[in-house]
This record gives C-alpha cells, structure tokens and sequence, in this order.
C-alpha cells in the first residue's frame, strides 16, 4: 500500500484530447505481473467534487523504452477492482450500491 503519512500523491494526466485532468492516488498494487493505480479524480470546483460519481479510475503502469506510462485495463478490471475495494475498505469508508 502507498505511504499516506504525509497525504497521497496528486498525478495530472493527458487525454488524447490534450486535455489534464487531476487525481488523487488512492492506492497500487504489484501482483507480480504488473502494477496497477487506483486514482480518484480530483476537481478545483467543489461543487464538481460533489456531483462526481465516487468511481475509481483504474490503471495499469506499463515501462515502453524505460518510461512509465498509464494504460486502462479491461481483460483484468473485476479481478484489480475488487482486490482495490478490499483494501480500500480498510482505510475509506466504502458505500457499496450493488
């Protein structure tokens, strides 16, 4: 699990649009294979933070010629998300609306 003693880690992502977009690192996880991030997106308008739906932003860390970059995942999402959502259960209050 990430060190939080000092707050989490703020990352600023581009789309393919060229457009940034802020979050907050929840969590990462190794499982051997590859490093997954559970990001939460972080807003300037508390009001957006308000309407914002509370899901977790996914990702996997892929090095292409030493650099790391993020990807989104879809084979492996259940399998990551719930292993997220049972750590995270351990430090967030998680409301669970299945």
């Amino acid at each position: 699990m990430i060190d939080n003693e000092f707050g989490n880690d703020i990352l600023t992502l581009e789309d393919d649009d060229g457009v940034e977009h802020t979050f907050e690192v929840l969590d990462a996880i190794d499982n051997g294979e590859n490093r997954y991030m559970a990001l939460s997106p972080v807003y300037d308008d508390p009001q957006q933070t308000l309407e914002d739906s509370g899901e977790l932003v996914i990702l996997k860390v892929v090095t292409v010629d030493g650099e790391e970059f993020l990807e989104t995942i879809e084979d492996e999402m259940d399998e990551i998300a719930d292993i997220f959502m049972e750590r995270l259960e351990e430090d967030y209050d998680v409301i669970d609306e299945e």
